[in-house]
């Protein structure tokens, strides 16, 4: 078993009642994405997967739903977080460490291509840049090259993280629906989005 489907799964498993997963479930996945949102290396995507499979097996009216806003929300306030702290370092005459960051996970050639996506499209490549791994901190980036201010950003970036939150809780029900046991669902989840996260990749690389 995989690292994340492992820890999901003892996660699920140490959890005795379903009145403790929700108290301690929401406030866990709020901040770990966000936390994924400002530090890319935390596997957002997993954890809101992970997350729908446990709401789908509960009894608990709206369990879906409150996944969905709790992820939907700490993302937004995640880039919105990052975005800042770029443009704050765009502003200074040395930069910032947050700026370098962004910078170290967005290459010049993905730059280019997110800045010409993004002159022709407008705000719809915000929302493609969430759905597609790897691809929010160029688009990003494009965004604080273009100087756009975080009240445009932010308004583009809306759409984005209701749509990501609504593609992996999706694929985390897909997951759940399948198997009766919820750490089956969770493992399930994880394959699927590994799958989902790996296919960019390979396309751009057998394209090349």
């Amino acid at each position: 078993m995989s690292g994340p489907a492992h820890a999901a799964t003892l996660a699920v498993a140490a959890l005795p009642t379903e009145s403790a997963r929700q108290a301690l479930g929401y406030p866990s996945l709020f901040l770990l994405v966000l936390i994924g949102a400002l530090v890319p290396v935390v596997p957002t995507g997993a954890l809101v997967s992970s997350a729908a499979v446990v709401a789908f097996h509960q009894t608990a009216p709206f369990s879906l739903a409150l996944v969905f806003v709790t992820a939907s929300l700490a993302a937004f306030l995640g880039d919105g977080a990052l975005y800042w702290l770029g443009r704050r370092g765009m502003r200074s005459k040395n930069g910032s460490r947050w700026l370098e960051a962004i910078r170290s996970r967005a290459p010049e050639e993905r730059l280019t291509q997110a800045q010409e996506k993004l002159a022709g499209h407008g705000v719809a490549v915000l929302v493609l840049s969430r759905l597609v791994p790897a691809g929010r901190i160029p688009v990003m980036l494009a965004c604080l090259v273009a100087g756009w201010p975080l009240r445009r950003f932010a308004r583009g970036n809306l759409p984005a993280c209701l749509a990501w939150a609504v593609t992996y809780q999706v694929i985390g029900i897909l997951g759940g629906s399948l198997f009766k046991e919820p750490w089956e669902g969770v493992v399930a989840a994880v394959a699927l989005t590994v799958v989902v996260s790996a296919v960019p990749g390979m396309v751009r690389r057998l394209a090349r």
